[in-house]
């Protein structure tokens, strides 16, 4: 059933795996490779500033003043999405900006509720949505491993355990142990990217970070996502990439102000979305 428009629903995204709550393990037939399941996905964002409460404002109420500021209104960014993507695939979501890729990326992610439709997830998700996120300019490299580690559910028992393996892979030099202010964004991304996916999550989301990485940490980090792939995991990319896409990926899901218009092989997708972009066709 649709809720009501700028509702958004706190149920609409149902993980399930290992390390899945209680609240969140729905039952799911067994041996299916069915991986992420989009039924009807409907997302708004709101448009303008909601209005924020004030001291004056609350006091005014108590005597039956109510506040007249104008209600929110709101803009679909995702518009009845329905999509199905098992393991091993490499999905590349492809469009203008605006289109609407990293929103559902998102909604994949838990980040944004949705305000109709569901989303089903079945494995352990993994992000590179945010470079920034969980990090702390004036801690250290190797500091933030335990604080972008936490931001993503893992102990610091667990982080301890990897956290050799994660400066290896970062390659950062001394600099792992210099304040991350004094990082580059490929030195970001680096050390973003090698904790994200160090515990190998089944499903990994990344939203267009290589073009900060150099071009030898750009194939190491191509090559420890296809062996994530290769053993049974997803992974779904927001990209620009066409020729990524077209070396790595194996379906393409082209999207326009929040809808799909075409999804399949990137040799079927990517020609008539190079004619669209280049204004010799329309949609």
């Amino acid at each position: 059933m649709t809720k009501p428009l700028g509702k958004p629903r706190q149920d609409s995204l149902r993980v399930v795996g290992d390390e899945a709550s209680e609240s969140t393990v729905v039952a799911v037939p067994k041996n299916t490779n069915l991986a992420i399941d989009v039924r009807d996905a409907t997302l708004h964002y709101p448009l303008g500033a909601y209005a924020r409460g004030s001291l004056k404002s609350v006091i005014l109420s108590i005597f039956g003043h109510r506040d007249k500021s104008p209600k929110p209104t709101f803009v679909p960014a995702l518009r009845t999405i329905n999509l199905r993507v098992s393991f091993g695939e490499r999905v590349a979501l492809i469009g203008h900006n605006g289109s609407g890729k990293s929103t559902l990326l998102r909604a994949l992610a838990g980040i944004y509720p949705l305000a109709a439709g569901d989303m089903t997830v079945v494995g352990r998700i993994g992000t590179l949505l945010d470079i920034g996120l969980g990090f702390e300019g004036e801690s250290t490299g190797r500091e933030n491993i335990y604080y972008r580690g936490m931001t993503m559910g893992y102990s610091r028992k667990q982080l301890r355990a990897v956290e050799e393996e994660i400066v290896k892979f970062a390659d950062l030099g001394d600099f792992i142990d210099l304040p991350m202010r004094t990082y580059s964004a490929g030195m970001v991304v680096r050390l973003g990217f090698a904790i994200s996916t160090q515990f190998h999550p089944d499903i990994l989301l990344v939203d267009e970070v290589f073009g900060a990485g150099d071009a030898a940490f750009s194939r190491l980090a191509l090559e420890r996502m296809m062996a994530m792939v290769n053993n049974s995991g997803i992974f779904v990319v927001a990209t620009h990439d066409l020729a990524m896409v077209q070396n790595v990926c194996s379906r393409v899901i082209w999207l326009d102000r929040g809808a799909i218009v075409r999804d399949g092989p990137p040799s079927s997708v990517i020609p008539d979305y190079i004619r669209y972009m280049a204004g010799d066709t329309a949609i």
